[in-house]
C-alpha cells in the first residue's frame, strides 16, 4: 500500500480541481491521508459516501480524548475536536432549536428587500468610484458583514475589529493566534450579550437572550457562531461565484440575456468551486465501513464535500461550470440533520447579487488574468484576496 498523501493538495488554477486530489479519486472513494499537521485521517471523496456519513449518527464532532485525537489544522475552532462526547448530539439538537426559528422562511423573506435595498447601495458606490475597481472589497466583503449584522443586532461600525477576529481564529497555520482571536471573539459576543439585555432590540442576539435558560454564555458563543458563519463563507460564494461567471464571457453573458437564469446560476456557483481538498472534519464514534474499508472508533474523517460535487458519477462532465446545469444535488451546505440552517439566507444573498450586479454593469469583465489573481491558503474557508475588474 502506497503511503499516505499529505494535504492539503497543491492547486495551481483556481478554477480547476488540483490534479492530486483529481488523481486519488480516480483511484476510489475513500483515502487514508495525512493532514496539513501531519496527523493520520480518512478522506471520503464519493457523493454518495459524503451524503449518506454526512447524515450519520456514527460520526460527530466531538471525541472521547480530545487532547490526543487527530487535527485537520491548527485552527481552535476547526482544526480538532469540538463539544462533549457524550452529549454531543443533544447538544447539537438544542442549538438547532434554539437557531432555527430565527432562520425560518418567514423571517428570511422579511429580510429580502434589505438585502436589495443594501445591494443597490453598494452597486452605487461601485458605479461611482468607475473601473477599474476590486469587486472583493466593493461588494464580496461588505454586503454579507451588513446583512448578518442587521440580523443579529451587530453594530456594523465594529465590523473591522470582529472580522480580523473571525480571520485569526479560522486561521490553519498558527494555533495561538486561532486561539486569541476565538477568545477575543467571544469576549465580544459576551459584550453584545450584556448590552441587548440591559437593552433588547429586534434582532436574533436578543431573541437569544429572551430564551428561557439560555446563559450569557451560550447566547455569546451560539451568537458569535453565527456571526463567523453568516459573513465569511458568503463573502467566499460571491468572489468566487463572480470569478466563474467572469472568467468565461459566455456564461456571463447567458445571465445578463436572462436573468431568469440566476437562480440556476447560484446552485452552479455554489457546486464549481474547486477545492484543494480537506473536507469536514468529523471523528469516528464507533467502527463503521466505508465502501469496505473499516473505519475505526476515534479516526478522523474528511467529508470533502468539494470533491463530491465534482464527482463524474452525479454530475455530467463537472469540471465545466454551466449556469444552465440543472440546480440539483450538490453538498456544499451539507445534508440531513447537519444541513446549513444558514442556507436560505446565502441563497438570497447571491441571487439578490447576481441579478443586480448582470442588471447593472453587462460589460462587467476580469481586469487581470486569473493567473493573476490570489487566493488566500492560511484560513479555513480561503476564497479570494482581490477581484479586479473593469466595465
Amino acid at each position: 500500500m502506497s503511503a499516505p498523501v499529505r494535504l492539503p493538495f497543491e492547486q495551481v488554477d483556481p478554477l480547476l480541481i488540483a490534479p492530486g486530489l483529481r488523481e486519488l479519486r480516480s483511484q476510489g472513494v475513500i483515502h487514508r491521508v495525512l493532514t496539513a499537521v501531519g496527523d493520520e485521517a480518512w478522506l471520503v471523496t464519493g457523493h454518495a459516501q459524503v451524503r449518506r456519513l454526512l447524515d450519520d449518527e456514527r460520526l460527530g464532532r466531538a471525541h472521547p480524548a480530545p487532547e490526543t485525537a487527530a487535527r485537520s489544522g491548527e485552527s481552535a475552532l476547526f482544526g480538532g475536536p469540538l463539544g462533549d462526547f457524550a452529549t454531543e448530539h443533544t447538544d447539537h439538537a438544542r442549538m438547532r432549536s434554539l437557531l432555527q426559528p430565527h432562520f425560518s422562511p418567514r423571517h428570511l423573506r422579511a429580510l429580502g428587500p434589505r438585502v436589495a435595498a443594501l445591494t443597490a447601495e453598494l452597486l452605487d458606490e461601485l458605479a461611482e468610484q468607475g473601473p477599474p475597481a476590486d469587486l472583493h472589497a466593493a461588494l464580496a466583503v461588505p454586503l454579507p458583514i451588513l446583512v448578518i449584522c442587521e440580523l443579529l443586532g451587530v453594530p456594523y461600525a465594529d465590523r473591522e475589529q470582529f472580522r480580523a477576529w473571525t480571520a485569526d481564529a479560522a486561521n490553519t497555520r498558527d494555533h495561538a493566534r486561532s486561539e486569541r482571536g476565538l477568545g477575543e471573539l467571544f469576549g465580544y459576543g459576551q459584550e453584545l450579550v450584556a448590552a441587548k439585555r440591559a437593552e433588547p432590540g429586534d434582532d436574533v442576539i436578543s431573541r437569544l437572550c429572551a430564551e428561557d435558560g439560555v446563559s450569557n454564555a451560550e447566547a455569546a458563543g451560539l451568537s458569535m457562531a453565527l456571526l463567523f458563519a453568516g459573513h465569511e463563507t458568503t463573502v467566499v460564494q460571491i468572489g468566487l461565484g463572480a470569478l466563474l461567471l467572469l472568467a468565461d464571457p459566455g456564461q456571463w453573458r447567458a445571465v445578463v440575456d436572462e436573468p431568469g437564469l440566476v437562480h440556476g446560476a447560484v446552485e452552479e456557483i455554489l457546486r464549481a468551486p474547486a477545492r484543494s481538498g480537506g473536507g469536514i472534519p468529523r471523528y469516528a464514534r464507533s467502527d463503521l465501513e466505508v465502501d469496505g474499508v473499516t473505519v475505526r472508533a476515534g479516526d478522523l474523517v474528511l467529508l470533502d464535500t468539494g470533491a463530491a460535487n465534482h464527482d463524474p458519477a452525479v454530475f455530467a462532465d463537472p469540471d465545466r461550470f454551466d449556469v444552465t446545469r440543472p440546480a440539483a444535488g450538490h453538498l456544499t451546505f451539507g445534508h440531513g440533520m447537519r444541513y446549513c440552517i444558514g442556507a436560505p439566507l446565502a441563497r438570497t444573498e447571491l441571487r439578490v447579487v447576481f441579478t443586480q450586479l448582470a442588471a447593472r454593469f453587462p460589460t462587467l469583465r476580469l481586469a487581470v488574468g486569473v493567473e493573476e489573481l490570489t487566493m488566500r491558503r492560511d484560513v479555513l474557508t480561503g476564497g479570494l484576496a482581490a477581484l479586479p475588474v473593469r466595465w
